[in-house]
């Protein structure tokens, strides 16, 4: 009789563990993770921002309160879930790392598509265009005198961290600086989506004609190209030189600017982190942007006065790019959750070993 009324005892002891664990909801597994930056009103409904379209194309009905990050989080029935960052690298950093760290969701084998507009190089490409990127490039860290007070030998008053003149070598990895992408995963998103139709207006024919170049005057298109991610709005064609400058010294030559954001870097470090703790897996990002606006003046026109006319919602291509950047992106997503059965264990254009690869130069059609 004792150790019968033992044995009660320990069962009894023990089942509010047992049931504690039975009750434990089980994680949510997502597939792929669409990351928007900004939105201009509500998410549905209105005129639209980066967030818009991926809400009523992919049904994000289901919303996930984030209290620690910018925004909620919405899911639909396939396993794509949707966030967004708010504007720069700060407030991106916080909100993945909000969402990396959420234990509702199993983030294990999720594919990360950042998609969103920017700023581009007129002699890269045009307005409207969407460019897949290798290389992500901070523009923050670093030093700096006003260029007014810089020797006349300089090119630029900005310094690489840690060192006394602009471009020094040797460069100096610093972490957070530089983020590479998955080369093989970056192959293929570009590889699928070459041929995207991308949207055409007057409006943008008539601006792309004060541009000189034949990537400026194209009609948009899809192409390869590398990301300058800095939370100031800088505008010019000198500040264009300085961009093109430190991401090809930044990148030890491999890269070639393109395209400018204010939050990827932000985004990509806080995913580096998420993998060390072994809840994301970095090669699994793509970092889709489109060209809302030219990086500089038209002809005719001062910095000054082309950047007093370069508001949000007032870019040249501000709602083509964000149509572009949905059906660029989407594109991807659709052929992700086709596919899972093969791409929720090994990449899509991975080599066996998922190796990232080596670095490319910008690829047009």
């Amino acid at each position: 009789m004792r150790s019968f009324s033992l044995l009660l005892l320990a069962a009894a002891l023990a089942s509010p563990f047992v049931s504690s664990a039975a009750q434990t909801p089980a994680k949510i597994p997502v597939k792929v993770v669409v990351v928007a930056m900004f939105e201009v009103g509500n998410d549905t409904g209105d005129m639209p921002g980066e967030f818009q379209h991926w809400v009523e194309g992919e049904h994000l009905t289901k919303r996930f309160a984030l209290p620690a990050a910018y925004h909620d989080a919405l899911m639909n029935d396939d396993g794509v879930l949707g966030i967004v960052t708010g504007v720069g690298t700060a407030r991106a950093a916080a909100t993945v790392m909000a969402l990396g760290t959420d234990p509702r969701f199993d983030l294990t084998h999720a594919y990360w598509l950042v998609a969103g507009i920017g700023g581009i190089d007129p002699q890269v490409g045009s307005l409207g265009s969407a460019v897949w990127s290798d290389w992500i490039v901070d523009g923050d860290i670093a030093h700096e005198i006003d260029p007014r007070e810089a020797p006349k030998d300089w090119k630029t008053g900005y310094v690489p961290l840690r060192k006394s003149t602009p471009y020094e070598e040797p460069r100096t990895d610093e972490n957070g600086i530089v983020f590479h992408l998955n080369t093989g995963l970056v192959d293929w998103a570009y590889g699928l989506t070459r041929n995207v139709k991308l949207p055409d207006t007057a409006e943008i024919r008539e601006r792309r004609q004060d541009f000189a170049g034949e990537n400026a005057k194209r009609p948009p298109f899809v192409l390869r190209g590398d990301n300058l991610s800095a939370g100031t709005f800088w505008h010019g064609k000198m500040l264009n030189q300085w961009a093109r400058d430190w991401v090809k010294y930044q990148t030890n030559g491999a890269g070639t600017y393109a395209i400018c954001g204010m939050e990827d870097t932000g985004t990509m470090q806080s995913l580096t982190w998420l993998e060390r703790a072994g809840k994301v897996d970095a090669k699994r990002v793509l970092i889709l942007r489109t060209a809302s606006n030219y990086d500089q003046q038209r002809q005719g026109l001062s910095a000054a006065e082309s950047l007093a006319e370069t508001k949000i919602t007032k870019y040249g291509a501000f709602l083509p790019s964000l149509d572009s950047a949905y059906r660029v992106g989407d594109v991807v997503v659709r052929s992700l959750l086709s596919n899972w059965a093969q791409d929720r264990d090994r990449m899509p254009g991975a080599t066996p070993e998922m190796s990232p690869g080596s670095a490319k130069k910008p690829t047009q059609p």
